[in-house]
C-alpha cells in the first residue's frame, strides 16, 4: 500500500503539521518516451524532464482507469460530526488524498467551527460523480475541479533544450550491423558531434565544423547521385528550393554546407529554422519542435563504406532531403501543424502522428501536372528508393491521415505503398481537421512574436488571442482596400 503526507494548515494555527497516512502521496512521474516510428534526430537519454506545476495545472502522467481532483466545500460544526463524516466519504471511495488544507469560513455562524476545506484527491474514474454527490450531504457549497493529466511539453522555444531525447537506435557504438561500427575512428568523430549537439543552448551561435577530406569525398559521392534524379523526380516545390540553396548557401559537390547558413536562409525564407541533434530523437521530442518552427538536424555524415545509405539520419538525410522543403511556405505550415498536434497528446497519439510524419515529411508523394513527384525527404536522400517510390511496383493511395497513421511502416527495406496527396493545401488541410480530433483537456495557440505557446485554459486568454487576430484581419481588409 502507498503511504504519503498530507499536509494541514489552518488559519487559527498557522504552522502546517504532517500528517503520515495509508493511501496518500504524489503519483508524479516523468513523462513516458515512446520508441515508435523512427521519426528523427536528439538527445541525451538519460536526463527527462521533470513534472511541474504551472497555474495550467499538474503535467504529469495519469494512472490508468484514475482522476485527479481538486474540491472545496464548507463544512459546519468541522471539530463535532461534520469532519469524522467527511472523512467516511474519502474512505469509501478509498480515495488518495494528496492536500488538504483549511481555513476560517467566510459566512461563519460558528467562528471556531465552520470551516472551509481545500482538497486534492486521487480516485477511480467511475467514482467520481458518486463521491461529489456523497460530499454534498454532508458539506455546503461543494466545488470541484477534475484536474486532466496531460506529458509534459514544451511552451517556449528555449525549453527544447530539454527535448534531447535519443533512441538507443542505429548507433555505431551499439549496434554490430552499422557501418561504423568496427571503424574506431569513425566512433570518435560521432563523439565529437554528439557532445556538440547535448552543449548546444537555444541562442547559441550553430556550430561550423570543418569536415574531413573522407568526410567531403562521401557528401561528394551523394550529391552527385541524387542530384540527376531531381529534375525529373523531385516536386517544383523542392527543385525551386534547391536550385537557391546552391546559389546562396554553398550547395556544391565539394564542401558540405554549414548549418548556421542554412538555418539563416531557411529563417528569411519561412521562419525555420535548425538546431543541431545528436542522433536518432523520440517522437514526442522531435515532433515538439517542429511545433516552434525548429528542425533538429544532425551535423555528423554517413559512413564512407555505405554512401548510398544510412542506417540514421545525417547531414545528406538533413540538407538535402528535408531543407529544401522546409523552405516552402506550405509544407512549412504542414510541418508545423503535426508538431502543434502532438504537444500534450498521449502515447497513443504520438505513435499516430509519427506515423503520419513517416508517411508524409519522409516519404510523402504529391500529384504535380499530371503525374506523381516526391517531397518526402527519406526518398529525397536515397537514390534507390527514390527510383523505386516513382516506378510502377509499390501500391499509390490517396492520403488520408484516418489510414494513414494507423499504416504499417518499414524502417528496413522500402515501403510496399506509399501515399500520395493532391496538394500541399489539401493535405494540411486534412492534417488540421484530423488534428481536431485529438482528445485534449485544452486549446493551443503559437504566438510568432514571443515563439511561445499559449495555452487557452481561460475565456480571458481566448479574447486575448481574437483581439490579435481581429487586428491582424483589419490590416488584411485595409491592404485589399488599398490594392482595390
Amino acid at each position: 500500500m502507498r503511504r504519503g503526507v498530507i499536509l494541514v494548515s489552518c488559519v487559527q494555527c498557522p504552522q502546517r503539521i504532517s500528517i503520515d497516512l495509508p493511501g496518500a502521496g504524489t503519483i508524479n512521474g516523468p513523462h513516458s518516451l515512446l520508441g515508435s516510428p523512427s521519426v528523427r534526430p536528439t538527445g541525451n537519454p538519460t536526463s527527462t524532464p521533470n513534472p511541474s506545476r504551472t497555474g495550467e495545472g499538474l503535467v504529469s502522467e495519469e494512472e490508468e482507469g484514475r482522476a485527479t481532483l481538486i474540491l472545496t466545500f464548507t463544512l459546519r460544526n468541522a471539530r463535532k460530526a461534520g469532519l469524522s463524516k467527511t472523512v467516511k466519504v474519502f474512505q469509501t471511495f478509498e480515495a488518495g488524498i494528496h492536500h488538504l488544507e483549511t481555513r476560517q469560513a467566510k459566512k461563519s455562524k460558528n467562528t471556531t467551527d465552520d470551516l472551509e476545506f481545500f482538497v486534492k484527491c486521487e480516485v477511480h474514474n467511475s467514482d467520481v460523480s458518486v463521491l461529489i454527490n456523497s460530499l454534498k450531504k454532508v458539506a455546503e457549497d461543494v466545488k470541484t475541479i477534475r484536474e486532466e493529466r496531460v506529458p509534459w511539453f514544451p511552451k517556449k522555444i528555449r525549453d527544447l533544450d530539454k527535448c534531447h531525447h535519443l533512441m538507443a537506435k542505429y548507433e555505431p557504438d551499439l549496434d554490430h550491423d552499422h557501418p561504423g561500427y568496427t571503424d574506431p575512428e569513425y566512433r570518435k568523430r560521432r563523439a565529437f558531434f554528439t557532445d556538440l549537439a547535448f552543449n548546444y543552448r537555444e541562442g547559441d551561435p550553430l556550430p561550423r565544423i570543418e569536415y574531413t577530406v573522407q568526410e567531403t569525398a562521401t557528401w561528394r559521392e551523394v550529391y552527385r547521385k541524387l542530384s540527376s534524379l531531381y529534375p525529373t523526380h523531385a516536386c517544383k516545390q523542392y527543385l525551386d528550393a534547391f536550385q537557391q540553396l546552391e546559389k546562396c548557401c554553398g550547395y556544391q559537390e565539394d564542401s558540405i554546407p554549414q548549418l548556421q547558413d542554412v538555418s539563416r536562409f531557411l529563417k528569411e525564407r519561412t521562419g525555420f529554422q535548425l538546431r543541431p541533434a545528436a542522433g536518432l530523437l523520440s517522437p514526442r521530442d522531435f515532433l515538439a519542435s517542429l511545433a516552434f518552427r525548429v528542425f533538429q538536424s544532425t551535423q555528423y555524415i554517413r559512413h564512407s563504406s555505405s554512401p548510398m545509405h544510412s542506417p540514421e539520419p545525417d547531414c545528406c538525410h538533413e540538407l538535402l532531403g528535408h531543407v529544401p522543403m522546409l523552405a516552402d511556405k506550405e509544407f512549412a505550415q504542414f510541418s508545423q501543424a503535426i508538431g502543434l498536434a502532438s504537444l500534450g497528446s498521449s502515447d497513443v497519439e504520438i505513435e499516430k502522428l509519427a506515423t503520419l510524419y513517416w508517411f508524409t515529411i519522409e516519404f510523402g508523394l504529391c500529384k504535380q501536372n499530371g503525374s506523381i513527384k516526391a517531397y518526402g525527404a527519406g526518398l529525397l536522400s536515397s537514390y534507390g528508393e527514390l527510383v523505386y517510390a516513382l516506378s510502377n511496383n509499390p501500391e499509390h493511395k490517396p492520403f488520408d491521415p484516418e489510414l494513414t497513421a494507423v499504416h504499417l511502416y518499414q524502417d528496413q527495406t522500402f515501403q510496399p505503398v506509399y501515399f500520395v496527396a493532391e496538394n500541399f493545401e489539401d493535405a494540411k488541410a486534412k492534417l488540421q481537421k484530423y488534428a481536431l480530433k485529438i482528445k485534449k483537456p485544452f486549446s493551443l495557440h503559437y504566438d510568432p512574436f514571443t515563439c511561445s505557446i499559449e495555452v487557452l485554459n481561460t475565456p480571458q486568454k481566448v479574447k486575448n488571442t481574437l483581439s490579435q487576430m481581429k487586428e491582424e484581419l483589419k490590416n488584411l481588409c485595409f491592404a485589399l482596400e488599398n490594392i482595390s
